[in-house]
């Protein structure tokens, strides 16, 4: 009788409730000896209730029907950012990413590459079987010059198709892996070698020195429509022959690199230093401003000098922009809310004051100021529909204050300039001016003309209104 692999389940569980002893792998695949190695390795290192097992989406899918351990599912390619992940929330566990050759060397080769670049304490299992297994047989990143597969039936022409991707010898380059082997599961001699390599990677593990990736080479007999037996022997004549064994790198003496000491304080503290008390009590009434524009008309700049100044008058604030991918000439808005109180949410769906910059944002957001609200929109802005009844508006001529200053990018400081004057802000106007001037601390030319252009606005509306 053959004896089960400890640190596997007793029975496999399907999703259909059914119980089994055998595996989903076909006969001559080298998963199911990898699975033992590695399940050898957790049971005989006391591992098991401290791991992590990521599983792939291709043939090693279903990994969590066979390791007694903690498991984890990942979306195809991304085993190695959700080992990332768990790694990162679980100090101190033992992380396990299962990929294969399509898996990792195609769509997810960035996350591997990158977190094999940060040195992720996590250990990547790489099975290289040259084929994708799972979907037919087609022609993977790591599969051979000639060889033939469902998609490449002539064999693999490097001219058009490109070369085997060599992952050991491109992680191989980067400084921080720990360990780097490449094995195989061909034959006994072979399949030893590879035990050692998997027990040293977990170890590393255990011991927290840092990322470990071993690649396996592995037969699909299945796929590549050959004997167990051929397959094997391909493995060793062609698969060693474009991917040679061998061990890359082995830190593992060395201590571990320490990460950077971030000083967390407690939630109570955090609490007591954002309280209410801290601030002014609640006297300063609430108010929720909406800026919104073009991108590029400086519409989160505005905003931003606002909740500056409230924070430099002791305010509690929050300034959350919103804007598409085409940011400079595409829309663009943000939210500021400026409050004696603690700020519930930095969404403002009912704006106190509305600044508009551009017909389409006045179209979309006049209609939620609140009652008694305020809006000042540039009035260059074609009015084409009826304004809120009961929200005080004005047309304010904000760009050709900017430009008759000699600068016409400058409408939102114009805009500013309002504001003050109407005294919609309810913050000192030398905070409000301060900030401004802070905004302009790399560009400390320009300071004296938004000065002037805030001046000027405040010349037309003392003048106009």
């Amino acid at each position: 009788m053959i004896k089960k692999a400890e640190g596997f389940y007793e029975y496999f569980l399907r999703k259909d409730g059914s119980k089994t002893k055998a595996t989903h792998y076909c006969a001559g695949c080298g998963h199911g000896i990898i699975h033992k190695l590695i399940a050898e390795a957790l049971a005989d290192f006391g591992l098991q209730d401290d791991t992590v097992f990521v599983s792939p989406v291709g043939c090693g899918a279903f990994c969590y029907y066979y390791f007694d351990c903690g498991n984890v599912a990942a979306a195809h390619g991304r085993a190695s950012a959700v080992a990332t992940g768990l790694s990162r929330a679980l100090p101190g566990k033992v992380v396990i990413a299962y990929q294969g050759d399509g898996d990792l060397g195609a769509i997810g080769f960035n996350n591997a590459f990158q977190a094999a670049n940060r040195g992720e304490k996590f250990v990547c299992f790489f099975i290289n079987n040259a084929i994708y297994g799972m979907t037919g047989g087609q022609m993977a990143p790591t599969t051979l010059p000639g060889q033939k597969t469902a998609t490449s039936p002539m064999g693999r022409d490097v001219a058009t198709d490109g070369y085997p991707l060599h992952v050991c010898e491109v992680f191989n380059q980067l400084p921080a892996p720990v360990f780097i082997e490449r094995v195989s599961v061909a034959d006994t001699k072979r399949i030893l070698k590879a035990r050692k390599a998997i027990r040293k990677a977990i170890e590393i593990q255990k011991e927290g020195k840092g990322y470990a990736f071993v690649e396996i080479l592995s037969p699909c007999p299945t796929n590549m429509k050959i004997s167990a037996v051929d397959a094997a022997q391909f493995t060793i004549d062609a698969l060693e022959k474009v991917f040679p064994l061998g061990n890359f790198r082995d830190r593992s003496a060395e201590p571990a690199l320490q990460p950077h000491v971030i000083p967390i304080k407690p939630l109570h503290e955090l609490i007591v230093a954002t309280s209410s008390d801290n601030v002014d009590g609640g006297e300063f009434a609430e108010k929720e401003f909406k800026f919104c524009g073009f991108g590029g008309q400086g519409i989160l700049s505005l905003g931003l000098v606002l909740a500056h100044a409230g924070n430099d008058a002791g305010k509690n604030v929050s300034w959350f922009p919103s804007y598409g991918p085409e940011q400079r000439g595409g829309t663009a808005s943000c939210s500021v809310v400026l409050s004696g109180k603690d700020i519930g949410s930095p969404t403002v769906d009912r704006p106190d004051v509305l600044v508009a910059m551009n017909q389409p944002s006045l179209e979309k957001f006049a209609p939620t100021v609140k009652d008694g609200g305020v809006i000042i929109y540039d009035a260059q802005i074609p009015v084409e529909f009826d304004l809120p009844e009961k929200v005080t508006v004005y047309a304010f001529p904000a760009a050709e204050i900017a430009t008759s200053q000699g600068v016409p990018k400058a409408a939102n400081t114009a805009l500013l300039g309002a504001l003050l004057s109407l005294d919609l802000i309810g913050l000192p106007e030398e905070v409000v001016l301060t900030a401004l001037k802070d905004s302009f601390a790399e560009k400390p030319k320009l300071i004296p003309k938004n000065i002037a252009i805030v001046d000027a606005a405040k010349a037309w509306m003392r003048d106009n209104l």
